[in-house]
Protein backbone atom coordinates (compact mmCIF):
# COMPACT_ATOMS: atom_id res chain seq x y z
CA UNK A 1 0.00 0.00 0.00
CA UNK A 2 3.26 2.14 -0.07
CA UNK A 3 2.43 3.12 -3.49
CA UNK A 4 -0.62 5.73 -2.24
CA UNK A 5 1.97 7.72 -1.01
CA UNK A 6 2.41 9.18 -4.52
CA UNK A 7 -1.00 10.99 -4.61
CA UNK A 8 -0.64 14.15 -5.23
CA UNK A 9 -1.34 16.97 -2.93
CA UNK A 10 -4.28 17.99 -5.02
CA UNK A 11 -5.68 14.99 -4.29
CA UNK A 12 -5.69 15.56 -0.97
CA UNK A 13 -6.95 18.96 -1.14
CA UNK A 14 -9.84 17.32 -2.94
CA UNK A 15 -10.52 15.01 -0.27
CA UNK A 16 -10.39 17.60 2.17
CA UNK A 17 -13.18 19.80 -0.19
CA UNK A 18 -15.30 16.45 0.06
CA UNK A 19 -15.39 16.73 3.36
CA UNK A 20 -18.89 18.24 4.98
CA UNK A 21 -18.71 21.78 5.00
CA UNK A 22 -22.00 23.82 5.68
CA UNK A 23 -20.86 26.83 4.39
CA UNK A 24 -20.17 25.96 1.04
CA UNK A 25 -22.33 25.24 -1.87
CA UNK A 26 -23.18 21.58 -2.35
CA UNK A 27 -24.72 20.75 -5.34
CA UNK A 28 -25.69 17.14 -6.44
CA UNK A 29 -23.68 14.96 -4.94
CA UNK A 30 -22.18 11.15 -5.33
CA UNK A 31 -23.66 9.08 -2.11
CA UNK A 32 -21.71 6.15 -0.72
CA UNK A 33 -23.37 4.32 1.91
CA UNK A 34 -22.58 0.70 3.23
CA UNK A 35 -24.96 -2.22 3.64
CA UNK A 36 -23.73 -4.99 5.61
CA UNK A 37 -25.42 -8.54 3.30
CA UNK A 38 -25.12 -12.03 5.06
CA UNK A 39 -27.44 -13.86 2.39
CA UNK A 40 -24.32 -12.19 -0.50
CA UNK A 41 -22.35 -14.46 -2.12
CA UNK A 42 -18.99 -15.59 -0.22
CA UNK A 43 -16.33 -15.29 -2.66
CA UNK A 44 -12.15 -15.75 -1.91
CA UNK A 45 -9.71 -13.51 -2.86
CA UNK A 46 -9.85 -13.96 -7.16
CA UNK A 47 -14.01 -13.43 -6.79
CA UNK A 48 -14.89 -16.77 -6.90
CA UNK A 49 -17.71 -18.67 -4.59
CA UNK A 50 -15.85 -20.13 -1.76
CA UNK A 51 -16.44 -22.57 1.18
CA UNK A 52 -15.42 -22.34 4.61
CA UNK A 53 -11.97 -23.86 4.68
CA UNK A 54 -12.13 -27.60 6.17
CA UNK A 55 -11.05 -27.35 9.82
CA UNK A 56 -12.41 -24.08 10.24
CA UNK A 57 -15.77 -23.05 11.40
CA UNK A 58 -17.79 -19.26 10.44
CA UNK A 59 -20.28 -17.23 11.36
CA UNK A 60 -22.32 -13.92 9.83
CA UNK A 61 -21.14 -10.79 12.18
CA UNK A 62 -24.01 -8.53 13.19
CA UNK A 63 -22.09 -4.93 12.17
CA UNK A 64 -22.41 -2.04 13.78
CA UNK A 65 -20.02 0.21 12.09
CA UNK A 66 -17.08 0.50 9.12
CA UNK A 67 -14.61 2.34 8.09
CA UNK A 68 -12.62 2.68 4.60
CA UNK A 69 -9.70 4.09 3.66
CA UNK A 70 -9.66 4.83 -0.11
CA UNK A 71 -11.96 5.53 -3.07
CA UNK A 72 -11.14 4.72 -6.49
CA UNK A 73 -13.68 4.76 -9.41
CA UNK A 74 -11.90 2.79 -12.27
CA UNK A 75 -13.65 2.36 -15.84
CA UNK A 76 -12.19 -0.80 -16.81
CA UNK A 77 -11.14 -3.98 -16.09
CA UNK A 78 -7.74 -3.23 -17.25
CA UNK A 79 -7.39 0.08 -15.40
CA UNK A 80 -4.40 -0.21 -12.84
CA UNK A 81 -5.24 0.33 -9.16
CA UNK A 82 -4.53 4.11 -8.52
CA UNK A 83 -5.43 5.17 -11.91
CA UNK A 84 -8.68 5.26 -12.42
CA UNK A 85 -10.58 8.52 -10.36
CA UNK A 86 -9.18 8.53 -6.64
CA UNK A 87 -11.75 10.29 -4.58
CA UNK A 88 -10.84 9.62 -1.04
CA UNK A 89 -7.73 8.67 0.63
CA UNK A 90 -7.67 8.76 4.63
CA UNK A 91 -5.10 10.42 6.93
CA UNK A 92 -1.61 8.65 7.09
CA UNK A 93 0.74 8.80 9.67
CA UNK A 94 4.53 6.87 10.81
CA UNK A 95 3.79 7.81 14.46
CA UNK A 96 4.19 4.13 14.85
CA UNK A 97 7.41 3.51 12.43
CA UNK A 98 6.33 2.70 9.09
CA UNK A 99 3.87 4.20 7.28
CA UNK A 100 0.13 3.51 8.95
CA UNK A 101 -3.71 4.55 8.64
CA UNK A 102 -4.42 6.99 10.92
CA UNK A 103 -7.39 5.53 13.10
CA UNK A 104 -7.76 8.66 15.16
CA UNK A 105 -8.80 9.99 11.96
CA UNK A 106 -10.69 7.61 10.91
CA UNK A 107 -14.55 7.50 10.34
CA UNK A 108 -16.57 4.57 10.99
CA UNK A 109 -20.35 4.12 10.28
CA UNK A 110 -23.54 2.00 10.61
CA UNK A 111 -26.12 0.10 8.08
CA UNK A 112 -27.16 2.68 5.89
CA UNK A 113 -24.93 5.69 6.74
CA UNK A 114 -23.09 7.65 4.32
CA UNK A 115 -19.31 7.44 4.82
CA UNK A 116 -18.33 9.63 2.03
CA UNK A 117 -20.12 12.03 -0.12
CA UNK A 118 -18.38 14.56 -2.98
CA UNK A 119 -20.37 17.09 -5.20
CA UNK A 120 -20.55 15.40 -8.79
CA UNK A 121 -19.09 18.56 -10.17
CA UNK A 122 -15.67 17.91 -8.72
CA UNK A 123 -15.56 13.99 -10.15
CA UNK A 124 -14.03 14.00 -13.33
CA UNK A 125 -16.78 12.78 -16.24
CA UNK A 126 -16.37 9.17 -17.41
CA UNK A 127 -18.33 5.58 -17.64
CA UNK A 128 -16.85 3.75 -14.66
CA UNK A 129 -17.62 -0.17 -13.97
CA UNK A 130 -15.23 -0.70 -11.27
CA UNK A 131 -15.47 0.41 -7.53
CA UNK A 132 -12.47 0.30 -5.35
CA UNK A 133 -12.69 0.29 -1.98
CA UNK A 134 -10.03 -0.40 0.96
CA UNK A 135 -11.59 -1.34 4.15
CA UNK A 136 -9.93 -0.41 7.28
CA UNK A 137 -11.88 -1.12 10.64
CA UNK A 138 -14.87 -2.99 11.44
CA UNK A 139 -17.18 -3.25 14.83
CA UNK A 140 -19.70 -6.38 15.06
CA UNK A 141 -21.10 -8.91 17.23
CA UNK A 142 -20.55 -12.24 17.24
CA UNK A 143 -21.84 -15.66 19.42
CA UNK A 144 -19.37 -17.48 21.23
CA UNK A 145 -19.28 -20.60 23.59
CA UNK A 146 -18.15 -21.21 27.37
CA UNK A 147 -17.65 -24.44 28.51
CA UNK A 148 -16.19 -24.17 31.99
CA UNK A 149 -15.87 -24.63 35.41
CA UNK A 150 -16.68 -21.26 37.72
CA UNK A 151 -15.97 -21.89 41.85
CA UNK A 152 -16.17 -25.35 41.22
CA UNK A 153 -19.77 -25.06 39.22
CA UNK A 154 -20.06 -26.81 35.47
CA UNK A 155 -20.80 -23.36 33.15
CA UNK A 156 -21.81 -23.20 29.90
CA UNK A 157 -24.02 -21.09 27.62
CA UNK A 158 -23.39 -19.07 24.28
CA UNK A 159 -23.17 -15.85 24.78
CA UNK A 160 -22.92 -12.42 22.17
CA UNK A 161 -19.26 -10.84 22.93
CA UNK A 162 -17.95 -7.73 20.51
CA UNK A 163 -14.98 -7.51 17.83
CA UNK A 164 -13.10 -4.68 17.11
CA UNK A 165 -11.52 -5.96 13.55
CA UNK A 166 -8.60 -4.05 12.29
CA UNK A 167 -8.28 -4.99 8.08
CA UNK A 168 -6.73 -2.15 6.78
CA UNK A 169 -3.05 -2.98 5.51
CA UNK A 170 -1.48 -1.18 8.87
CA UNK A 171 -3.04 0.86 11.40
CA UNK A 172 -1.58 2.88 14.03
CA UNK A 173 -3.31 2.62 17.05
CA UNK A 174 -3.43 5.11 20.46
CA UNK A 175 -6.70 4.47 21.80
CA UNK A 176 -9.76 2.38 20.55
CA UNK A 177 -12.97 1.66 22.24
CA UNK A 178 -14.23 -2.20 21.63
CA UNK A 179 -18.01 -1.74 22.64
CA UNK A 180 -17.57 -0.29 26.37
CA UNK A 181 -13.74 -0.59 27.67
CA UNK A 182 -11.01 1.09 26.41
CA UNK A 183 -7.68 -0.25 25.04
CA UNK A 184 -4.58 1.92 24.64
CA UNK A 185 -1.70 0.47 22.20
CA UNK A 186 0.24 3.23 20.97
CA UNK A 187 1.41 1.38 18.02
CA UNK A 188 1.19 0.00 14.62
CA UNK A 189 -0.92 -3.15 14.47
CA UNK A 190 -0.82 -5.12 11.15
CA UNK A 191 -4.00 -6.61 8.96
CA UNK A 192 -5.46 -9.15 11.03
CA UNK A 193 -5.36 -7.30 14.33
CA UNK A 194 -8.29 -7.99 16.73
CA UNK A 195 -9.64 -7.58 19.90
CA UNK A 196 -13.12 -9.15 21.30
CA UNK A 197 -14.89 -7.67 24.59
CA UNK A 198 -16.38 -10.63 26.50
CA UNK A 199 -19.33 -10.95 29.01
CA UNK A 200 -18.76 -11.79 32.71
CA UNK A 201 -18.84 -15.70 31.65
CA UNK A 202 -15.91 -15.88 29.99
CA UNK A 203 -12.86 -14.83 31.70
CA UNK A 204 -14.29 -13.88 35.48
CA UNK A 205 -15.06 -10.28 34.69
CA UNK A 206 -17.79 -8.03 32.82
CA UNK A 207 -15.86 -6.32 29.49
CA UNK A 208 -12.73 -8.34 30.02
CA UNK A 209 -10.57 -7.69 26.21
CA UNK A 210 -8.87 -10.17 24.72
CA UNK A 211 -6.62 -9.70 21.93
CA UNK A 212 -4.85 -11.28 18.74
CA UNK A 213 -3.57 -11.09 15.23
CA UNK A 214 -4.92 -13.37 12.67
CA UNK A 215 -1.81 -14.82 10.24
CA UNK A 216 -0.45 -12.85 8.14
CA UNK A 217 -2.00 -13.13 4.39
CA UNK A 218 -4.82 -14.64 5.74
CA UNK A 219 -6.97 -11.86 5.82
CA UNK A 220 -9.50 -12.44 2.33
CA UNK A 221 -9.31 -9.13 0.27
CA UNK A 222 -12.24 -10.07 -2.94
CA UNK A 223 -10.59 -8.87 -6.61
CA UNK A 224 -12.53 -10.25 -9.55
CA UNK A 225 -9.80 -8.14 -11.24
CA UNK A 226 -6.44 -10.40 -10.22
CA UNK A 227 -5.65 -11.09 -13.66
CA UNK A 228 -6.26 -8.01 -14.96
CA UNK A 229 -5.69 -5.12 -12.30
CA UNK A 230 -4.27 -7.13 -9.25
CA UNK A 231 -3.77 -5.40 -5.75
CA UNK A 232 -0.59 -5.85 -3.76
CA UNK A 233 0.15 -8.34 -1.15
CA UNK A 234 -1.10 -6.79 1.62
CA UNK A 235 -3.49 -4.76 0.77
CA UNK A 236 -7.02 -3.58 1.69
CA UNK A 237 -8.59 -2.62 -1.25
CA UNK A 238 -11.57 -5.06 -2.29
CA UNK A 239 -13.32 -4.54 -6.08
CA UNK A 240 -16.42 -4.94 -7.16
CA UNK A 241 -18.62 -3.86 -9.97
CA UNK A 242 -21.00 -1.70 -10.38
CA UNK A 243 -25.01 -2.99 -10.61
CA UNK A 244 -26.66 -2.37 -12.72
CA UNK A 245 -24.93 -1.36 -15.57
CA UNK A 246 -22.48 1.12 -14.88
CA UNK A 247 -22.01 4.55 -13.29
CA UNK A 248 -21.82 7.56 -15.19
CA UNK A 249 -20.84 10.66 -14.39
CA UNK A 250 -21.37 13.76 -16.62
CA UNK A 251 -20.39 17.00 -14.45
CA UNK A 252 -24.13 18.38 -15.59
CA UNK A 253 -26.16 16.52 -12.92
CA UNK A 254 -29.06 17.45 -11.45
CA UNK A 255 -29.81 15.12 -8.64
CA UNK A 256 -27.94 13.37 -6.35
CA UNK A 257 -26.40 9.72 -7.18
CA UNK A 258 -26.28 7.44 -4.68
CA UNK A 259 -24.25 4.57 -4.60
CA UNK A 260 -24.93 1.77 -1.49
CA UNK A 261 -22.37 -0.29 -1.69
CA UNK A 262 -23.19 -3.67 -0.39
CA UNK A 263 -20.18 -6.01 1.44
CA UNK A 264 -20.90 -10.00 1.76
CA UNK A 265 -20.40 -10.66 5.40
CA UNK A 266 -21.22 -14.35 4.84
CA UNK A 267 -19.71 -16.38 7.35
CA UNK A 268 -16.90 -13.84 7.16
CA UNK A 269 -15.77 -14.37 11.16
CA UNK A 270 -13.64 -17.46 10.65
CA UNK A 271 -11.95 -19.59 13.32
CA UNK A 272 -10.23 -23.13 13.91
CA UNK A 273 -12.56 -25.29 15.24
CA UNK A 274 -10.50 -27.30 17.36
CA UNK A 275 -13.56 -29.55 18.35
CA UNK A 276 -15.37 -29.58 15.27
CA UNK A 277 -18.63 -28.22 17.15
CA UNK A 278 -19.20 -25.31 14.87
CA UNK A 279 -19.22 -22.74 17.66
CA UNK A 280 -16.39 -20.39 18.58
CA UNK A 281 -14.81 -20.92 21.74
CA UNK A 282 -12.30 -18.20 22.41
CA UNK A 283 -11.69 -19.89 26.34
CA UNK A 284 -10.21 -22.83 24.66
CA UNK A 285 -8.37 -21.24 22.59
CA UNK A 286 -9.76 -21.57 19.40
CA UNK A 287 -7.52 -19.21 16.69
CA UNK A 288 -9.69 -16.47 14.31
CA UNK A 289 -7.90 -16.78 11.07
CA UNK A 290 -10.32 -14.73 8.73
CA UNK A 291 -11.86 -11.58 9.03
CA UNK A 292 -12.16 -10.14 5.60
CA UNK A 293 -15.17 -9.05 3.82
CA UNK A 294 -16.48 -11.71 1.25
CA UNK A 295 -17.02 -9.56 -1.71
CA UNK A 296 -18.58 -6.60 -2.53
CA UNK A 297 -21.76 -5.11 -5.04
CA UNK A 298 -22.03 -1.46 -5.14
CA UNK A 299 -25.58 -0.89 -6.33
CA UNK A 300 -26.79 2.37 -8.21
CA UNK A 301 -29.98 4.10 -7.27
CA UNK A 302 -31.51 7.76 -7.37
Amino acid sequence: MKFLSVITLGMLLLTACSKSNNNAPQGPQLIFKFHFDSTQARLGNTGNPVAVAAGNAAQHPVFRSMSSHYLELAPAATTLLGKGAVLYKAPETTAGGENAIDFAQSHAVGEGEVFFAIPLSQVQAGTYEWLRLSLAYQNYDVKYRVDTVISNIPFSGTFTGTIASFIGFNTYLQQYKVKDQQVTVNGNRKQGYWAFETAAALQGGAGKVVSGQAPAGATTVVNPLFATSPVPQGSCVVTGQFAPGKLQITGKEQSDIVVTVSLSVNNSFEWVDDNGNGLWEPLRGEKVVDMGIRGMIPKLSN
